[in-house]
């Protein structure tokens, strides 16, 4: 008899690991132990080698829902003899190497005892058990263990536990466990911050019914909410939040009622519990009000036990939006909520169960004739592990500080990869000061302090501001990484295609990114070959001028990019006022040193070209706008389109933006429909993609930057470029800028490899 022992990795605690250990153990009959510590799960038994590999097969195979393991290591150890298998205690010490687990909805036998009024925790708002809950966002140190969490302060009943301590119990070690006996409190308060007293839930109905606006505390931070059918609600929302046309999502009480493809089903019930943007969402909701002049709208179900019961008792739909006023990060804190959300919310619902981590919930969306999966925000549920087995990166600790818009930032540690959650726009000052406790939050999990620090090329960044400032406190190298380059390194780190023996193009676009020429990038086409990046072909540049006004106002995109364009002042002429023609055409007649190759722009220019949308509140609303008309035309006509604003062999060397925006405004000329000139618009730039690859004979094409959370052009860029081309989009990170930190690690890795070919 010998004994083994084996090692798993991964996403392995917080989810049930040990007791699954333990079960499989009583079944083998193994005499040994289980441990969780700070890297990872560890047990030791005694057995064969042929029970030993039967072992490790089915913890591989038969491991809970939630895990992931990416290792799992059998090897023989020095002969010792158990009497019988046991759990033992978390172990502390040590180099901490475990991947984060995120917050889970809540699951299927939760939601059951919760509605089961014979059970012991009927109607209990915060029912959890070891396969649902918060994790991530209420951990202070590692390993997952109470002491460890915000829990620690709710000391367990007897009952509770007892469950704790039962192995083959669903709730052994479940570390959230409690009930009404142990409870996490609810308050209630009105705007005046008045405590309210009684029926706290009925309360919170009610005041739905009347037209009221209520923020209510979750897993990663405030929701604001009312009923998703009242008018005069959802306009009262938007007037108090700042918030003129953005759109909300929903919260449903159940699917029965929403039109969905198998896809969209099983991602709204998994337990991330996403938002999931939706195209027939139209029952007992104001969908003109929720978001205004688009074909989709954003649902989710209800992820917590206080949300289920919530909707059950409502009913209907509601409006659950993030806790904050515009541009601000989702509001966490109790003192903060009763501060500041009693200037947006009629009454605040608040529990005693503190918060680490602030997180918004994540968004995904399914396009619409492929069904593929467009990641467009990641956060709670899916951030901050990233698994990636086959990616190898650098063995050094790395901080990869990201960029401005849709900020996060990632960290190498002990070979793993973990990309914060979305943290928002860090031109303002409440986010930047969330991204710094956010990363120091990280590094103090870890007990580390990185090697390298790497920042995006625009130093005007308070990421990159940020980044230098750490590295000089901590004499640290910096290295600085172009931001399209990143966008490209991110897919080719995602798809692991670093080590490709092929030339792969990457097609990189979006709104900004300082390029390497001290211009504006965002419409770009890479070679990526031997370790190397070469930016082959672009957008004909035209002027960035105004600023920050540029991409807020469409019409200004299409002046520029329309500027010496026969026949554009007919339409042009009536979106400026007099003194602002005068002064855009000075600065527009100048020589301007600012130019700019965004597809972005390019979008915000067609859209105001077709009477769209001149000047949008949030951004992305007049591309967004574009493409609802586009998808509404192909709905009805089918993928196939018949003509191009570009011609085969006609753009070997450039790409003219002007002659794109010239025929745009011949077919405006000529009468054409606007959903049909936006439908060959989004056509002609798949056809582009076509063109360009066929041109440089390239197979493998790569897409990134925030134009691909486009969700028809991913699938006519399906329809006409597959099979013939091997097409690589995104799959669990989002094509914007939150893959930019990601996306440095991975040059950064790349530039070492090629550093040492060279040399």
């Amino acid at each position: 008899m010998k004994t083994w022992y084996i090692h798993i990795q991964g996403q392995v605690q917080g989810v049930g690991f040990r007791p699954f250990v333990y079960v499989l153990a009583q079944e083998f009959e193994l005499k040994g132990w289980v441990n969780n510590t700070t890297d990872g799960v560890h047990i030791q038994f005694n057995g064969t080698s042929d029970l030993a590999q039967r072992v490790k097969e089915n913890i591989n195979s038969k491991a809970p829902k939630l895990a992931r393991i990416t290792s799992i290591k059998l090897e023989e150890s020095e002969q010792t003899f158990f009497e019988n298998f046991q759990i033992i205690h978390s172990d502390s010490d040590g180099k901490r190497n475990l991947l984060l687990t995120p917050d889970f909805g809540m699951c299927d036998d939760c939601k059951q005892e919760l509605k089961t009024s014979a059970d012991r925790r009927y109607v209990y708002p915060f029912i959890t058990c070891t396969n649902c809950g918060p994790r991530y966002s209420i951990i202070h140190a590692l390993p997952y263990d109470r002491v460890h969490t915000k829990m620690d302060v709710f000391p367990m009943c007897e009952s509770c536990q007892s469950e704790y301590e039962n192995p083959l119990d669903r709730r052994y070690y479940s570390q959230t466990n409690s009930c009404p006996s142990c409870a996490v409190q609810l308050s209630l308060f009105n705007a005046e911050k008045q405590e309210l007293k009684g029926d706290l839930l009925g309360k919170v109905v009610g005041a739905w019914q009347a037209g009221k606006i209520v923020a209510i505390k979750g897993i990663g931070g405030y929701l604001l909410t009312c009923d998703a059918n009242s008018s005069s609600a959802i306009q009262e929302l938007r007037k108090r939040k700042h918030r003129p046309s953005k759109p909300f999502a929903l919260m449903c009480p159940r699917l029965e009622k929403l039109e969905l493809s198998k896809v969209e089903k099983d991602a709204l019930e998994s337990e991330v519990s996403p938002i999931v943007l939706l195209n027939n969402v139209r029952e007992n909701v104001n969908a003109e009000g929720i978001a205004p002049n688009l074909s989709k709208v954003g649902a989710m179900l209800p992820y917590t036990p206080l949300y289920e019961l919530l909707l059950d008792k409502f009913g209907k739909p509601i409006i659950a939006t993030s806790g904050n006023i515009s541009n601000s990060p989702i509001v966490f804190e109790d003192e903060k909520a009763l501060s500041e959300l009693t200037q947006i919310a009629d009454l605040v619902l608040v529990n005693n169960r503190e918060i680490v981590v602030p997180q918004d919930d994540s968004v995904i969306q399914f396009s619409p004739f492929y069904q593929h999966k467009i990641t467009l925000r990641r956060s709670r549920g899916l951030a901050p592990t990233y698994i990636n087995p086959e990616l190898k990166l650098s063995s050094k600790s790395i901080l990869a500080m990201g960029a401005m818009l849709k900020s996060t930032f990632s960290l190498l540690h002990s070979d793993n990869i973990y990309i914060s959650q979305y943290l928002g726009d860090l031109a303002h000052f409440d986010t930047q000061q969330n991204y710094q406790k956010v990363i120091e939050h990280f590094l103090s999990l870890f007990d580390t302090k990185p090697e390298t620090i790497l920042l995006d090329q625009h130093p005007e960044y308070p990421s990159t501001q940020r980044g230098a400032q750490l590295a000089e406190q901590w004499n640290l190298p910096t290295y600085s990484i172009q931001h399209h380059i990143a966008h490209f390194g991110a897919i080719l780190g995602e798809h692991n295609l670093i080590h490709s023996e092929e030339p792969i193009l990457g097609v990189v676009w979006d709104g900004t990114g300082l390029g390497e020429d001290g211009q504006i990038w965002g419409g770009e086409f890479f070679k990526y070959e031997n370790y190397d990046f070469l930016r082959c072909y672009h957008f004909d540049y035209f002027d960035f001028i105004l600023g920050d006004k540029m991409p807020k106002e469409p019409r200004v995109s299409a002046l520029s990019a329309c500027w010496n364009v026969l026949g554009v002042e007919d339409i042009l002429k009536e979106k400026f006022n007099e003194t602002e023609r005068k002064i855009y055409t000075r600065m527009l007649s100048k020589e301007n040193p600012l130019q700019t190759s965004s597809v972005g722009r390019i979008f915000d220019a067609v859209a105001s070209l077709l009477g769209i949308l001149d000047k949008q509140t949030y951004e992305g609303e007049a591309a967004m706008q574009l493409e609802a008309l586009a998808t509404t035309y192909f709905q009805k006509n089918g993928l196939d389109f018949g003509s191009s604003y570009f011609q085969d062999g006609a753009h070997y060397y450039r790409i003219p933006t002007q002659s794109l925006m010239t025929n745009i405004l011949m077919d405006l000329r000529k009468g054409k429909p606007k959903d049909w000139i936006a439908a060959k618009f989004h056509f002609s730039l798949a056809h582009l993609i076509k063109i360009v690859a066929n041109h440089l004979k390239i197979k493998k094409i790569t897409f990134s930057g925030g134009v691909f959370q486009n969700a028809l052009l991913v699938d006519l860029i399906y329809h006409h470029l597959s099979p013939k081309f091997n097409l690589y989009f995104h799959q669990e990170l989002s094509p914007n800028d939150e893959n930019i930190s990601f996306g440095q690690l991975v040059v950064h890795r790349i530039q070492e490899v090629r550093s040492k070919i060279v040399h």
